[in-house]
């Protein structure tokens, strides 16, 4: 299936590249999320006609992206209470949910689908680096510390 990128997808191109992907990646995600849309003539001429208007949208979307980041940097560390045994390992874990909890409760809004544990989630007390993807353009990690509660 051939599709039009509406904005930058970081393994897939960047805005306005025609790419061809699977039947259900486009159908299911790319389509509905208004990441892209099927590649005809006609949404090629619609795409052709709003390029300036999807261009800037992108720009301040990376903007604002950029400013989080900066603001998340600001942060030193953050500190998540868990329960844990005496050996240091946590009743249960401390996931993405919890991590962008703690970042937004600290001042700076986190969703959790912008956290990235490549290990699985957090399971023993200590400090932790974690990324978390902004943007497809922007990455920044910051410092967690679990700590017993």
């Amino acid at each position: 299936m051939e599709v039009i990128l509406l904005e930058n997808i970081g393994s897939l191109g960047s805005l306005g590249d025609k790419v061809t992907v699977k039947p259900g990646y486009g159908r299911n995600f790319l389509v509905p999320k208004g990441k892209a849309v099927p590649a005809s003539s006609e949404n090629l001429a619609k795409f052709e006609a709003r390029r300036a208007e999807l261009e800037a949208a992108a720009a301040a979307s990376f903007e604002v992206a950029q400013q989080r980041g900066a603001n998340i940097e600001a942060l030193a560390q953050i500190a998540i209470a868990a329960t844990a045994g005496e050996e240091g390992k946590l009743f249960g874990s401390v996931g993405t949910r919890d991590i962008a909890g703690a970042i937004t409760e600290a001042g700076v809004a986190v969703d959790k689908s912008e956290v990235r544990l490549p290990e699985g989630v957090i399971r023993e007390l200590g400090e932790y680096d974690i990324m978390l993807q902004l943007h497809a353009d922007v990455a920044v990690n910051i410092a967690i510390a679990v700590v017993a509660e």
